[in-house]
C-alpha cells in the first residue's frame, strides 16, 4: 500500500516537475490535445506460468534417534524397507506380537533413528493461478501528444490458486529394539513414502485476493485530431500484493494431520505418527504469498469517437513470480512443518474498455 501511494504522489508531481519550454515535456495549453484520460473497461487475466515444486521443511532432526513409543506389529511390518530382505525380523517381530497382543510396548519398541524428514523436494507437485475477469480502470497523463504515463487498476478479483500432484514424506529410518534400558543388537529398517495431501483431490488447493496496480511510460503514433485510430506501446512495472489467502478446508485438514504427525515425533511417539494417531500438539495452518514486483509491456490502441470519447483496446504481459508458504505450527512446540513454493504467474492481461479525456 505504501508503494502505491508512492508513485500515486510521483505521478500527481509529474507536472510540476516537467520543463515548461521541453518539447517533449511541453505544459502549454493549446497544443492541441488533452492532458488526462481515464477509461474503464473489462481486464481478463491469463496466467501463463508453471508449477513449480513444494519444498518442505519440519522440526524433525536428520539422523536423530527418538522414542518409538508403544506401535503395532503390523505397523512396523508394513513399513519395512522391501528392498532389503529382512524375513528373520519379520518372523522375530510377529513371534513377540504373539505374546503381546499384536503390539510392541514402549520398553521394547526402543528408537528409531529417522533420516528424509528434515527437508524434501516434491517433484510434480505446486500451484498454477486460474484465469479471471474483473473491472479494470487505466488513467493516463500525457506528456505531450504522443507521450503519456499510464497507471492501471481495478477491482481486485479473487484467484483460485489449483494445486497439481501428491505431497508425500519420505519416511526412513533404522529402528533399535530394547530390552528394558538395554539396546538389542537388531536394527529394524524402515522406509516408506507417507502420502501428507493430494493437491488436486479437493478442487482448488487456496484462493487469494489480488492486488495488481501497474504502471507505464507509453508511446502513442499517429496525432490527436488527424488519426482517429492510434496504436500504441508501453513499458514499466507490475507491483502484486496479496491477501485474504484460504487455503482448502480439505487440504487443510490433511496438514494438520501431517501436523500430528510430527508432534508425536517430537514427543515421543514415533509409532504413533505413523498409524496416524492424534499427538497432544493442536496444529494450526497458516498460507501466506510474497509481494512481488514484475516488468509489464503492452501493446494496444485507441479509437476517438469524437475529442472527448474514445474505445481502447491492449494485451500486456507480465513477467511476474512470487512465492508461497504454508506452515504448520504449536503453540508449545513451534513450527512443525514449512512448505514453499514458487508460483509463476506470468500473466497475459486482456482490456477493452470506454474511455474519456478531458
Amino acid at each position: 500500500m505504501k508503494t502505491l501511494l508512492a508513485c500515486m504522489a510521483g505521478l500527481a508531481t509529474l507536472p510540476m516537475v516537467a520543463h515548461a519550454d521541453s518539447p517533449y515535456f511541453s505544459l502549454q495549453d493549446g497544443d492541441g490535445f488533452k492532458r488526462f484520460s481515464v477509461s474503464v473497461g473489462a481486464l481478463h487475466v491469463m496466467p501463463q506460468g508453471k508449477a513449480q515444486p513444494f519444498k518442505v521443511n519440519t522440526a524433525v532432526e536428520n539422523g536423530k534417534s527418538y522414542r518409538n513409543g508403544a506401535i503395532n506389529v503390523d505397523t512396523v511390518v508394513n513399513n519395512l524397507d522391501p528392498s532389503v530382505d529382512q524375513r528373520t525380523v519379520k518372523g522375530l517381530l510377529e513371534g513377540i506380537g504373539f505374546f503381546t497382543g499384536g503390539t510392541l510396548p514402549a520398553n521394547i519398541s526402543g528408537t528409531t533413528q529417522i533420516n528424509g524428514l528434515s527437508e524434501w523436494d516434491n517433484p510434480g507437485t505446486g500451484l498454477t493461478a486460474d484465469d479471471v475477469t474483473t473491472l479494470g480502470i487505466m488513467t493516463n497523463y500525457y506528456f505531450t501528444d504522443n507521450i503519456s504515463f499510464e497507471m492501471k487498476a481495478g477491482i481486485p478479483p479473487k484467484v483460485d490458486l489449483q494445486g497439481k500432484g501428491k505431497i508425500y514424506a519420505p519416511f526412513s529410518g533404522t529402528a533399535t529394539p530394547t530390552l528394558g534400558n538395554i539396546e538389542l543388537p537388531i536394527d529394524i529398517i524402515l522406509k516408506k513414502d507417507i502420502e501428507i495431501t493430494d493437491l488436486e483431490a479437493y478442487g482448488p488447493a487456496a484462493s487469494a485476493r489480488a492486488w495488481t496496480p501497474a504502471f507505464e511510460f507509453q508511446y502513442h503514433f499517429g496525432k490527436t485530431g488527424v488519426n482517429k485510430f492510434r496504436p500504441y506501446v508501453g513499458l514499466g512495472v507490475m507491483y502484486a500484493y496479496f491477501n485474504e489467502l484460504e487455503i482448502n478446508s480439505r487440504t487443510e485438514q490433511d496438514l494438520i494431520a501431517a501436523g500430528h504427525m510430527i508432534a508425536n515425533i517430537k514427543q515421543g511417539n514415533a509409532g504413533a505418527s505413523l498409524e496416524g494417531k492424534l499427538s497432544e500438539a493442536d496444529p494450526k495452518v497458516n498460507l501466506e504469498a510474497s509481494d512481488a514486483f514484475a516488468p509489464v509491456a503492452t501493446v494496444g490502441f485507441s479509437y476517438d469517437f469524437n475529442d472527448t470519447w474514445f474505445a481502447v483496446g491492449s494485451v500486456s504481459y507480465a513477467h511476474l513470480k512470487n512465492d508461497t508458504t504454508i506452515t504448520v505450527t504449536d503453540a508449545s512446540l513451534g513450527e512443525l512443518i514449512r512448505s514453499k513454493a514458487d508460483i509463476e504467474v506470468n500473466p497475459i492481461l486482456a482490456y477493452a474498455g470506454i474511455g474519456m479525456r478531458f
